[in-house]
């Protein structure tokens, strides 16, 4: 039993180990720092809304890098904002499966809590949000989990087991209950806001 632990333990570490390359800190000059999450290895970040609340914005890489950003889109009702930096070959996570997510299973939330780069906590599933009542959204918009998120965790990654994103954490709504945007809404968010925003900005590295 203990070995079977100590496998299991060392396979999540890793995991984890490997989402923190893409998870980064967004900074303004306003409201502090969140987190976010690379999307696209030449510099697509997505995070909350109310993370890229006003500008000028910064991004800070897992690797000591520090790159202005420019804002792309943000969207109040799903609490999504895209932001993009001028670089590039960044480490990505991989999108996960919300659909075939059940309540009970695990996952991690991955963020800078009180300023603390790159932690990581988890919790369990406890179902969809289909009815949430400040974010009037379809059964899959929203992942509620047993886990407690703190101030530093909005915008960072929600990862399953295999260390595949399946939500942005967003809230909490209770002592232990947290709630994170799947990913199934950021892709639609992408689809329908990259589509029709003009062309980004130069950013360059600070």
């Amino acid at each position: 039993m203990a070995s079977l632990l100590q496998s299991l333990n060392a396979e999540l570490a890793g995991a984890i180990a490997n989402v923190r390359n893409s998870v980064v800190q967004v900074r303004d000059r306003w409201s502090g720092a969140g987190a976010g999450t690379i999307w696209h290895p030449d510099g697509l970040i997505v995070t909350n809304a109310h993370v890229a609340r006003r500008g000028p914005f910064e991004v800070a890489l897992s690797d000591g890098r520090v790159f202005s950003a420019h804002l792309i889109a943000r969207d109040e009702r799903r609490d999504l904002a895209a932001l993009a930096v001028q670089a590039h070959d960044l480490p990505t996570i991989q999108p996960g499966n919300v659909r075939a997510l059940q309540p009970g299973q695990w996952v991690f939330a991955i963020g800078h809590p009180w300023g603390i780069a790159n932690a990581a906590t988890g919790g369990i599933i406890i179902g969809f949000g289909s009815h949430l009542p400040e974010h009037p959204a379809g059964r899959h918009d929203w992942i509620v989990v047993d886990l407690h998120l703190r101030p530093g965790n909005s915008g960072g990654p929600l990862v399953d087991t295999a260390g595949q994103l399946v939500g942005v954490n967003t809230m909490i709504s209770g002592p232990n209950v947290g709630i994170a945007v799947s990913v199934e809404a950021v892709k639609l968010f992408l689809r329908q806001s990259l589509s029709a925003a003009p062309a980004a900005d130069s950013a360059t590295a600070v």
